[in-house]
């Protein structure tokens, strides 16, 4: 026996099973909308946020729009493909300065949208989700409970399911969750990870609930609609997968203004996300994700075949007689 392996064994162990803390629970008290945004990584969050609160912008509405994602680009079409300081970047450079972060220094205005990034740490240098928790506790020092807006919308990476990336969910910062995914199975699996979260922390007293999901670059095939009819969340709005909205996302141009060709589905999607009610999904099984395709798109006609020894080791292996002692009687 290896008395140390078995003692870090052990307290690995010990450390698995330690349920996170019960979230704050009560009534939320707040006028202003936090609303989570999550999704697979490249699906369509950011350029679907830029659309949507600029939209809300200029129907009126007071806008903050947070991107929580390390890769730092939510705000990037919003603001042409610039991209804006981040807060932990920006927290780092003052610290060392010795100086304060001040609003100015991090969050930006076009057209009555107001917009900052939380940004990560660099690549191999940190915690994606620590960095998270951190920007939101600076958050919290340059006033976030006493900003006055009506919404307040956090794009989120929905690929990582560690602590900070949750924290919405698990600590009550928002009333509502909002999945954007597409008729393919990573972007479902993605919203089903989030509908399983939100479930999770509902029976832990939580309030969180799901408003609903948006449907980008739809093609039709139906499969994310007959996801939300599962799980039993409404589709907000289907964006088209369309050349000419591809064309100008591409070119960091904002389509969601008030007039122009595509103004309807994002005046739409103003209305369903200002109006859902937040509602506890019933996620699905990796067996019930997988039956929303057909057969030859999943492969479930594909056996598991058990690999072996030999094969472990590409030649034929020799069996050792055992050392074991066996007593009579035993």
């Amino acid at each position: 026996m290896n008395a140390p392996f078995d003692a870090a064994l052990s307290q690995l162990r010990a450390e698995a099973a330690i349920e996170p803390d019960a979230p704050v629970t009560g009534s939320v008290k707040k006028e202003t909308q936090i609303i989570a945004i999550y999704g697979k990584g490249g699906i369509g969050k950011s350029f679907t946020l830029a659309n949507l609160s600029y939209m809300m912008a200029q129907q009126g509405k007071r806008v903050l729009l947070i991107g929580c994602d390390p890769k730092s680009d939510t705000t990037s079409l919003l603001f042409g493909g610039r991209s804006c300081p981040t807060i932990i970047e920006t927290s780092a450079k003052k610290k060392l300065a010795g100086e304060a972060v001040k609003i100015g220094d991090v969050c930006f205005k076009r057209d009555g949208v107001f917009a900052m990034e939380l940004g990560g740490p660099e690549v191999g240098r940190g915690c994606g989700g620590r960095g998270i928790i951190h920007g939101f506790e600076l958050l919290e020092k340059l006033g976030f409970h006493d900003w006055g807006f009506d919404y307040v919308l956090l794009d989120f990476l929905g690929d990582v399911v560690c602590g900070g990336f949750g924290l919405p969910i698990a600590r009550d910062m928002c009333q509502k969750v909002i999945v954007v995914a597409s008729n393919d199975l990573q972007s479902l699996y993605v919203a089903n990870n989030v509908c399983s979260a939100v479930d999770y922390f509902r029976k832990l007293g939580g309030n969180v609930g799901v408003a609903g999901m948006v449907i980008n670059k739809d093609d039709g095939t139906g499969e994310a609609q007959a996801f939300a009819d599962k799980v039993g969340i409404p589709v907000l709005s289907a964006i088209p997968a369309d050349d000419d909205i591809r064309r100008k996302s591409a070119s960091y141009e904002i389509i969601g203004k008030p007039g122009g060709r595509w103004a309807g589905v994002f005046e739409q999607l103003a209305e369903q996300v200002a109006l859902a009610p937040p509602v506890r999904p019933s996620p699905l099984t990796q067996d019930g994700l997988l039956s929303l395709f057909s057969g030859d798109t999943v492969g479930r006609d594909v056996v598991l075949d058990p690999a072996t020894a030999e094969d472990m080791c590409a030649a034929a292996v020799l069996e050792k007689p055992s050392l074991e002692v066996i007593y009579e009687g035993s």
